[in-house]
């Protein structure tokens, strides 16, 4: 009962004035019912018995107009009832996904993407069916079994109390398939899941299927969800219909005991034949009504789901939501401090221990040391993605949380290491950085990232499809879009993780040269594996277990011979064995 409290003060309200229209209607599709099953009587005592040509006449044209004002009733319902939930649904949809970008980074690295797109599919639609679902319940098929009954009632009282008695019964025994369909649906919802699960990873993962000869594993996989979701769908099936042999049994015994009474009634108590088959035809057309509405538990309990996820989802914490009058971060300088930073993902596990450094105004500043050091968390934390568990982070001495999100990202030019490029054109992409900007800007951002001659080599230009995430694209193409992109949007902060890690020497070469004007004059913080690529960094900082333990220019922690200088050894040994093979090779 809360949900459906909340879904009518937030849905039903919105659209009260639709939804009372679509009650007429269905007050009218009631009456028209009605006053059908009253023409039996007519048409029986007055044609079938009377013989009278006037009256077959007449009662002709008056089930005419009853049929047409039903008919027209019905479209009338329809449409309303339609189009309030096809507007529901789009809100919810909207909700749902203005949910989904308010939720910070860490929800997202605990869910698989397809829960996202199967609440779209399957929880987005039950607060329109649930509300439409109850409307049509208490106006169309109540009124039209009320008015049925009144009906009955004036034919014969005895008949009609004997079949009112029958329907307590049947809504009794239907009542209890209504829980056991939501678990059912629930199993459903999953499966669903897990069939897109499966369909998205083996299309974003073909080269690896298909390299690693998966398809066997995938298919297996695959099948497995298909056969779960079909067993949950044939079992709401039986758990949805098994109120039709009650109901159907308790209908005949009905209809059996009525025309027995009303038999017998007729032939030796000299009864009018025309109100027996006017309480007969009453009862059959109240049977339907009836039915649906002693099995409303069953069919609202099946949407009622939906809207019970949908609004688990819609009540989670967004900790991205702020204020309307969060003050806007002002870079001047540039100047990046971290004060005893802490964080760690899960209870227990720190991943920044105490960690403190300084970016300094329009200079380079190098993060390197082993994996999981901390490097790629740390950048992060500048963006917000996730905030510390102690200690600060500052830029030009304010403590970036007193200041929206928005203003401190919109400052900030971010280029990773996993490229990623939205469904469009290259144009498009790289316009990202800047919306709005000129074809002469995103030109001038293109040499300068190295990518026009790439890019004007297609047959459409810049105006060729990237493909879903880029994969019409090389590795090295989508990287120098991606710098491209940070190059339009001109900011004075940069964050540059393993920019060119997905180049070969000559790229890399060239897109060095074009992150030197791109860094020129402004704060640049590199996360670096090859230490060739940050060797005229002003300050390069060795992170190891979430702190740092080294910091200066390349030549004085050479100079130390501690861990950079074995991580730089370590890397020029590599690269002359690589060299030397390869010499031998050729």
């Amino acid at each position: 009962m809360h949900l459906i409290e909340r879904l009518m003060r937030e849905q039903g309200s919105k659209h009260f004035w639709g939804y009372v229209l679509a009650f007429g209607m269905m007050g009218v599709i009631a009456t028209t019912t009605t006053l059908s099953a009253y023409m039996m009587k007519y048409i029986v005592d007055r044609i079938f018995v009377d013989r009278n040509i006037e009256a077959m006449w007449a009662i002709g044209g008056a089930i005419t107009v009853i049929y047409i004002a039903k008919g027209f009733a019905t479209y009338g319902q329809q449409v309303i009832l339609s189009r309030i939930a096809n507007n529901i649904i789009a809100e919810s949809q909207a909700k749902i996904f203005d949910k989904m970008l308010a939720m910070d980074v860490s929800f997202y690295n605990a869910r698989h993407s397809t829960e996202f797109l199967a609440r779209q599919a399957f929880i987005s639609q039950s607060a329109g069916s649930a509300l439409n679902t109850l409307v049509t319940a208490f106006g169309r098929d109540v009124l039209t079994t009320l008015g049925l009954t009144f009906a009955m009632f004036q034919q014969d009282a005895v008949l009609a109390s004997v079949a009112i008695l029958i329907m307590p019964l049947a809504i009794v025994g239907v009542r209890k398939l209504g829980n056991r369909a939501r678990r059912v649906i629930m199993t459903e919802f999953y499966g669903f899941a897990a069939i897109l699960e499966s369909l998205q990873e083996t299309a974003q993962g073909i080269r690896v299927v298909k390299s690693f000869t998966l398809e066997p594993f995938m298919r297996e996989r695959q099948v497995a969800a298909i056969r779960s979701f079909e067993t949950a769908a044939n079992k709401l099936t039986r758990v949805q219909s098994r109120s039709s042999p009650l109901m159907e049994t308790l209908a005949g015994v009905a209809v059996a005991m009525v025309v027995v009474y009303g038999g017998y009634r007729v032939i030796n108590s000299g009864a009018q034949p025309g109100n027996f088959f006017a309480f007969i035809t009453a009862m059959l057309l109240a049977t339907e009504p009836a039915k649906r509405v002693a099995r409303l538990h069953v069919d609202i309990s099946t949407s009622l789901l939906g809207v019970e996820m949908l609004y688990q989802f819609l009540d989670e914490k967004t900790p991205e939501t702020e204020p309307d009058d969060m003050p806007a971060l002002q870079i001047t300088a540039g100047r990046v401090e971290f004060d005893n930073v802490e964080f760690s993902y899960r209870p227990g596990e720190m991943v920044l221990n105490k960690l403190s450094l300084v970016a300094a105004p329009g200079e380079t500043t190098a993060l390197v040391g082993r994996s999981g050091g901390g490097k790629t968390t740390a950048m992060s934390m500048i963006l917000r993605f996730y905030e510390p568990t102690a200690g600060r982070i500052l830029i030009d001495g304010q403590e970036i949380a007193a200041f929206s999100r928005r203003s401190l990202r919109s400052q900030i030019a971010y280029v990773g290491q996993d490229t990623f490029l939205f469904k469009g054109s290259i144009r498009q992409n790289i316009a990202f950085g800047k919306p709005g900007a000129s074809d002469e800007e995103i030109i001038a951002a293109s040499r300068a990232a190295f990518a026009h001659d790439f890019i004007m080599s297609f047959e459409n230009g810049y105006n060729s499809p990237v493909g879903e995430q880029g994969m019409q694209l090389s590795g090295g193409q989508r990287q120098r879009i991606s710098i491209a992109r940070a190059f339009l949007k001109d900011a004075p902060l940069i964050l540059l993780d393993e920019a060119t890690s997905a180049l070969d020497t000559e790229s890399e070469r060239a897109v060095q040269e074009a992150l030197k004007t791109l860094c020129a004059g402004r704060t640049t913080i590199v996360i670096a594996h090859r230490l060739s690529t940050i060797a005229n960094a002003e300050r390069i900082c060795v992170i190891e277990g979430g702190r740092v333990v080294e910091t200066g220019r390349q030549d004085e922690l050479l100079a130390r011979e501690g861990i950079y200088a074995l991580l730089h050894k370590t890397q020029f040994d590599r690269g002359l064995m690589l060299a030397s093979s390869g010499a031998a090779a050729e």
